[in-house]
């Protein structure tokens, strides 16, 4: 398997992988340990997009990555909305390694308004959605700009998704695969 760790140490990133903690949709937690992974492929195009960031002044916070495909059922299970989670059946491109959730941080470590928290199931979180601030409007569109820039593709129903152009075409992973495991 070619997924590789991001630390804060190894990447210059804040970590809040959200799914370890109670602060998610589900209100508990879905991993036991808080890890993060992308596949080698998405890895390189993060590496390129913290570097932009870096050029204007910004870090990104990291809320998920890899998502074993046993996350994405427990998820599915609580909450089975396709406007806003992939069908397990189908697959997940995070059960792929192939996505990353995160936002802009600023340089005394703040996020950057976004205009709605991560994994706010609403309309308001979508992309292009004028009923937020504008100033919140326009750090989203920095933060697109910065992720697509770095060659990402976006999903449109939330402004923190972010995933590898075709990524189905990867297989989905289960936590045995992982060196640790992030279920158990």
């Amino acid at each position: 398997m070619a997924l590789i760790e991001i630390t804060e140490q190894t990447h210059g990133v804040f970590l809040d992988i959200k799914y370890a903690t109670t602060d998610n949709f589900t209100q508990n937690p879905v991993y036991a340990k808080p890890h993060c992974y992308l596949h080698q492929e998405a890895e390189a195009l993060l590496r390129e997009a913290i570097d932009i960031a870096a050029t204007l002044g910004y870090r990104f916070r990291i809320f998920d990555a890899f998502r074993p495909s046993e996350a994405q059922w427990k998820l599915w299970n609580h909450t089975p909305d396709p406007e806003f989670l992939a069908d397990p059946r189908r697959g997940s491109p995070h059960s792929r390694g192939a996505a990353i959730d995160l936002t802009l941080v600023d340089e005394n470590g703040m996020d950057l308004d976004m205009g709605t928290g991560f994994d706010a199931f609403t309309p308001l979180s979508h992309h292009g959605n004028r009923e937020i601030s504008v100033e919140a409007q326009k750090n989203r569109i920095l933060l697109m700009g910065i992720m697509t820039t770095a060659g990402w593709d976006f999903f449109r129903n939330e402004w923190w998704h972010y995933q590898l152009f075709n990524a189905r075409r990867l297989p989905t992973f289960s936590d045995t695969a992982l060196p640790e495991s992030m279920m158990e």
